[in-house]
Formats: structure tokens, sequence, C-alpha cells
């Protein structure tokens, strides 16, 4: 597989070159998001980039956003540090999965099951948490989320 200049893992008809920013809060959740975006990258789906380095303005992580079709953020919860980091960096993420959205408690307990990271995983194959995505609300129909769908 020819790789791409950003190293996001991608090449020339391999579908879109991502960027991976995982949160890697100090909770279950924010572990997960590090786990989530390691089997993200053996996958092929993107490459992780440095969340911490993003938050220093540092030139490099910046220019690889900009050759990268897309910008994928894992948050842990809804505080949303690694979303709000890129924001603060001029960076509009593609796509937010937030750990806590697809159902796993935060706990400080680091005990992590491969159920809970495939589940992100997923998630982001999925394309959960990108623009004009309805998320499933189970408010019983009429909304478009395909909750009530049988």
């Amino acid at each position: 597989m020819a790789e791409c200049s950003c190293g996001c893992g991608g090449g020339e008809g391999e579908g879109p070159k991502r960027i991976i920013f995982a949160c890697a809060g100090a909770s279950n959740v924010g572990q997960i998001t590090n786990l989530a975006a390691i089997q993200l990258a053996v996958e092929g789906f993107g490459s992780p980039a440095c969340t911490a380095q993003l938050a220093t303005g540092a030139g490099p992580v910046k220019t690889k956003c900009g050759e990268a079709d897309e910008v994928v953020v894992l948050d842990g919860c809804p505080v949303a540090c690694a979303s709000k980091i890129a924001e603060a960096q001029g960076i509009a993420p593609d796509q937010v999965i937030i750990v806590t959205k697809e159902g796993v408690a935060k706990s400080s307990d680091l005990a992590i099951s491969d159920e809970e990271i495939e589940c992100i995983v997923s998630a982001a194959w999925e394309g959960k948490g990108k623009p004009g995505q309805q998320e499933n609300c189970g408010c019983g129909g009429g909304c478009g989320c395909g909750c009530n769908e049988e």
C-alpha cells in the first residue's frame, strides 16, 4: 500500500486520508479513545496524531490536518477536551465520537474490555459522529433517526 505524505495510512485510491485525535483522558473512556485510535490505525482507517502537540499550536500536526481528507476526534466524555483543543487551533473535526454516548459508562477503573474498544472502532467505521448523522434517540419515531424502524 502506498503511503500518503501525511502518514495517515491512506494511499491513492485507498479512500479518505484521516488523522485521528484521541482525548487520552485519565479515565476508562479516555484510555479507550487511545486504544480505539491504535486499532483504527491497524485496520487502515487513519493515523493517530498527538492531541497534546495540537494543543501547543505546533506547526507539524496542524500541517498534517491540512493534508488529511478528514479529521476524526475521539472524545471520552461530553467534556470533549480533544474537540475543544482542535477547535481552539482552528481545526474543524469532520467526525466526533464520544465514548460515553456509545454506551460506555465513565469511571476511574481502567479495566477496559475488547468489546468497549470495538464499539468505538465500529462507530468510526460506520460514520457515527459526522455532521448530519442522526443519533439513535429512542423517541418512538418521527424524527428520522431510524430508532423505531422495523
